[in-house]
């Protein structure tokens, strides 16, 4: 979530999917900050061209919006953006263990973050180290939610 937007307490949202439509069925979310998350209901939400503007109950001026600033926006599956072929939600992909074309495991995912080139994927290895990837086709091949595995075409970009 972005700044405050106005005087009545909006916050501007952009969400990843880059999509806004499905944010209109939405009447709660919950509000992830770190460790903490907390259900708040939306009292308006306002569509523009690329983003969305979003007021929560309780939060009527800029000063109790600048709080929410840089909270992730979590909704329930059934009100989350339709996906397109090869896309995955970022809480699938959570959990999934990292493998080579053989099977042999480097670690799981932990999370998914947005970075300045994309997206990069968070990996946990054995030894309770992490690692960023780049989420593209050049670094992993199939994604098999079923197995609850990735394939990691290039190990080496595990090596530090």
């Amino acid at each position: 979530m972005g700044a405050p937007f106005g005087i009545k307490g909006f916050v501007k949202v952009k969400p990843f999917s880059g999509e806004i439509g499905h944010f209109s069925r939405l009447h709660s979310v919950t509000l992830r900050q770190g460790s903490n998350e907390k259900i708040r209901d939306i009292a308006e939400i306002v569509p523009r061209r690329e983003f969305l503007l979003m007021r929560f109950a309780g939060i009527d001026n800029p000063e109790a919006a600048a709080v929410l600033k840089g909270a992730e926006i979590i909704a329930e599956r059934e009100y989350a953006a339709p996906l397109n072929e090869g896309e995955y939600y970022v809480e699938d992909l959570k959990g999934l263990e990292v493998v080579n074309g053989e099977g042999k495991a480097f670690g799981h995912i932990t999370d998914v973050v947005e970075g300045g080139g994309g997206e990069l994927v968070e990996i946990m290895l054995p030894s309770g180290e992490k690692r960023f990837v780049p989420f593209r086709k050049e670094f992993f091949g199939e994604v098999n939610l079923e197995g609850s595995s990735i394939v990691l075409f290039e190990p080496w970009v595990l090596d530090q």
